[in-house]
């Protein structure tokens, strides 16, 4: 709770629960615990490495080490490969630092400052807003590393409106799969848990995707979940964004898949915070 005092969190006299805190109140409560978090990221500059480093390491890996023999595949070479990849390493770091948010709740409920939060007269869903806000913001920081080494690698951003639309697909998506980390945040009981949990979960929908490489060499029962994944469409929407290609089928089947995702999940992550013992 460093440099957030009780005053900011505090919601009008004689209010006991969500229901009753005006949507000002909410909106207060979700801003300090969103300042709270990022001062909590200056005193900790560590917990930023992932989404430095992540961009850099994966770009640098699949270029370098995948891209010729992939790129030949795609009859483009390393340098075709490289317009194939980023759009998709985008739709991969929607996914992978979407998992921090699990884990870093899991160890605020740990480390007791859940318990804390949840002793103030502040609305439950601002503790999980806020945490989401601070991850996407982690997740925009990646990004405009990721374009950085993309660039200097020699990916030729073709369409900046088309960029611009990619990252905010990618930022929808991203918020709808932190409500299922936030979720396993509160049901398990420690942070390597949710990490372990995670990890089953995102390893198979990235790379059983096109991300990384076209399906259509992949088996057919392969291909039959590679086309139901939403990884694979939000990189096909990405890649058609900022490369060119079809987009709207992949589109619009990613934001359905997102709002299916918050409309399933958020209701899930705050009722089980409310309820947590």
């Amino acid at each position: 709770m460093s440099a957030v005092t009780t005053t900011e969190l505090k919601a009008p006299r004689g209010v006991k629960d969500d229901a009753r805190i005006p949507l000002r109140g909410h909106l207060r409560h979700t801003g300090a615990l969103v300042r709270r978090n990022l001062l909590w990221i200056r005193q900790d500059p560590e917990s930023m490495f992932d989404a430095l480093l992540m961009p850099v390491v994966f770009t640098l890996l699949f270029v370098y080490v995948f891209g010729g023999s992939i790129g030949q595949a795609l009859g483009g070479g390393q340098d075709g490969y490289v317009q194939y990849v980023i759009p998709g390493m985008l739709a991969m770091m929607s996914m992978t630092l979407s998992q921090s948010v699990g884990t870093g709740f899991s160890q605020d409920f740990n480390t007791g400052v859940m318990d804390r939060f949840r002793s103030l007269p502040i609305g439950r869903g601002s503790v999980l807003f806020a945490k989401i806000s601070v991850e996407l913001l982690r997740m925009l920081f990646a990004t405009a590393v990721l374009m950085v080494v993309a660039v200097l690698v020699g990916f030729d951003i073709a369409h900046w409106a088309g960029l611009f639309a990619a990252v905010g697909l990618s930022t929808v998506f991203a918020s709808s799969i932190m409500w299922v980390f936030l979720t396993l945040g509160v049901i398990l009981k420690n942070a390597q848990s949710v990490q372990a949990m995670g990890f089953l979960v995102l390893f198979p929908l990235q790379f059983g995707s096109s991300i990384f490489a076209p399906t259509s060499s992949m088996p057919g029962w392969l291909q039959a979940f590679t086309d139901y994944n939403p990884l694979s469409t939000l990189a096909d929407a990405a890649r058609g964004l900022m490369v060119g290609g079809p987009v709207a089928q992949d589109l619009w089947v990613t934001l359905a898949w997102s709002a299916g995702i918050t409309a399933v999940m958020a209701p899930v992550a705050i009722h089980k915070f409310r309820t947590k013992s």
